[in-house]
């Protein structure tokens, strides 16, 4: 039963989600207060129902529920309770999980401490974010969903975590790769938020930049412990920092490296307001494109 509660905040979240991709952006063109002021509150509550979603998830690992599909294929009776945990982002549906959960947490902070920028700005912002989690969620109840149930006999004991994920850089070093990832998504949604509003000024720039700074050097700090990671686990001779799943943070950081540079030209001088706008849309394709070659196998 405790599954389905997961199922359901999903749910939840999605509905919300949908609510703050259409509502805020239709307030912003008609001048109405009531509906951007919509968005702050729904933020907040797609990240309650996501992270109830993620902590029933954590919860069915810890309790062995190998009813639940992905448990059944991620973990087992006697793998250590902290690796129990972190195989919650141990495959495709979790990972995609805690992705739109940290997507939702970036969201939070951008409504929260944003309160210097326009209500119309911020409104658009947010409905942009609320978009995007709108279209991950819909695709992970479409084609993985974390809470899939084995019926109508479930096994007695699951498959286990990979050995080579049974380790401390897998504690740390996905959740910092896919924060800095997800931050980018902020920056895309500044760049689409300035393209609807039609003002390509540097008030926008101004806004974006702390929140580009931030995603960058998250970012850069889970390329640094991926490539600690592969060196301390293969030596030397495993060159497993620059495997496929490697590779695509460091296209990511280059767009972002390229990015703060431009942001900072285009709010200090005015200049470079195309390119700003082009690099913020790479860097976010760029870690669309990462999940993408992460996750579905390629």
């Amino acid at each position: 039963m405790i599954p389905e509660i997961g199922q359901f905040s999903l749910i939840l979240a999605l509905c919300l989600s949908m609510m703050l991709g259409t509502l805020p952006i239709i307030g912003a063109y008609q001048n109405n207060f009531l509906w951007m002021s919509m968005a702050r509150p729904l933020s907040a509550g797609i990240f309650v129902f996501l992270g109830i979603s993620i902590a029933i998830l954590a919860y069915a690992f810890i309790t062995d529920d190998f009813s639940v599909q992905f448990v059944a294929q991620h973990s087992n009776f006697l793998l250590p309770d902290r690796y129990k945990l972190t195989a919650v982002w141990g495959g495709h549906e979790g990972s995609f999980l805690l992705w739109t959960f940290m997507l939702s947490a970036w969201m939070l902070a951008v409504a929260i401490f944003s309160q210097s920028m326009p209500l119309e700005f911020l409104a658009r912002v947010l409905g942009v974010l609320g978009f995007l989690i709108t279209a991950y969620i819909l695709f992970m109840l479409a084609t993985s969903n974390p809470f899939d149930r084995i019926v109508p006999l479930p096994p007695a004991d699951g498959a286990d975590l990979n050995s080579a994920l049974q380790d401390f850089g897998f504690i740390i070093h996905p959740p910092t790769l896919y924060m800095g990832y997800v931050g980018f998504s902020v920056v895309f949604a500044f760049a689409m938020a300035a393209l609807l509003s039609g003002k390509m000024d540097a008030a926008w720039a101004r806004w974006c930049r702390p929140w580009a700074n931030t995603a960058w050097a998250i970012l850069t700090l889970g390329i640094a412990l991926g490539s600690w990671w592969a060196y301390y686990e293969l030596g030397w001779g495993g060159w497993w920092a620059w495997d496929p799943v490697e590779n695509p943070p460091l296209i990511t950081w280059l767009f972002g490296t390229a990015l703060i540079h431009s942001l900072a030209a285009t709010e200090k001088r005015g200049v470079f307001k195309s390119w700003t706008v082009l690099l913020s849309i790479l860097a976010f394709a760029g870690s669309l494109l990462g999940t993408f070659i992460t996750r579905s196998g390629l």
